[in-house]
């Protein structure tokens, strides 16, 4: 039997020590789903308050805990943030854009939202025009899709853009990773559920269990049905 890992701020402390006033973890959620957004959590803390501040309890790899485990931590995480925010990708943006660019649009949505809670849309502006606010960003995974996205046509307006640190297995081991990706995991499960709930004609495709990703029964109601207009339709669906 594995031992589950506990996150820790040993990185989140790194940042903050190399000058960083706003670390801020990102992970994603519905990457390979076939059907509804993809989302990007972002779970924000300040360098200050790091000496008072632990690891929540029970926190750790969204994909290590149980559905009842994610929605029974899911307020105290987003009450020990800092700010915290879910940023998404419709369906027809990633058939647009393709799933790379959505997933870095929609961390930058995350960020910008999660700033403004902070007030930082209002804060003061250096010479160079831009937040004179310092921002780390620990990214789950080896590729930087933020710091691509960022000033693109398509990207957001972010008050304080964040220098990116990626970090495979980031939500095993830094807590703001972790924390950002059960409450993206929560908050996208939550959409899928609702989504089958209001629309009884889509049953089907059963999403309420699969949440939009490729089950036998989802593929096969594809097969039979075609695809809603929430299906990412420039994937392979069946």
């Amino acid at each position: 039997m594995s031992i589950q890992e506990i996150p820790t701020l040993r990185l989140e402390r790194e940042l903050a020590d190399g000058g960083a006033e706003l670390i801020v973890g990102f992970d994603e959620v519905g990457r390979g789903s076939l059907a509804g957004p993809v989302m990007v959590g972002a779970a924000m803390i300040r360098a200050r308050d790091l000496p008072s501040l632990d690891v929540p309890d029970g926190v750790a790899d969204s994909k290590m805990l149980t559905e009842r485990r994610r929605e029974a931590i899911y307020d105290e995480l987003k009450s020990w943030c800092a700010a915290w925010a879910v940023g998404s990708a419709s369906n027809e943006e990633i058939d647009a854009w393709g799933i790379s660019h959505a997933l870095g649009v929609a961390a930058l949505r995350a960020l910008a939202e999660a700033e403004r809670k902070l007030g930082l849309a209002d804060g003061p502006i250096d010479a160079g025009g831009t937040q004179a606010v310092r921002v780390a960003g620990i990214l789950d995974g080896p590729n930087d899709y933020i710091t691509k996205t960022l000033d693109t046509f398509d990207a957001p307006d972010v008050p304080a853009p964040a220098r990116i640190t990626t970090l495979v297995k980031a939500d095993r081991h830094c807590a703001t990773v972790a924390t950002a990706a059960v409450i993206a995991k929560v908050t996208r499960d939550r959409l899928m559920v609702d989504l089958a709930r209001s629309h009884p004609e889509w049953a089907a495709y059963e999403w309420e269990h699969n949440k939009g990703y490729g089950s036998a029964a989802h593929r096969a109601a594809i097969a039979e049905l075609g695809p809603t207009p929430l299906h990412r339709v420039s994937w392979k669906l069946t």
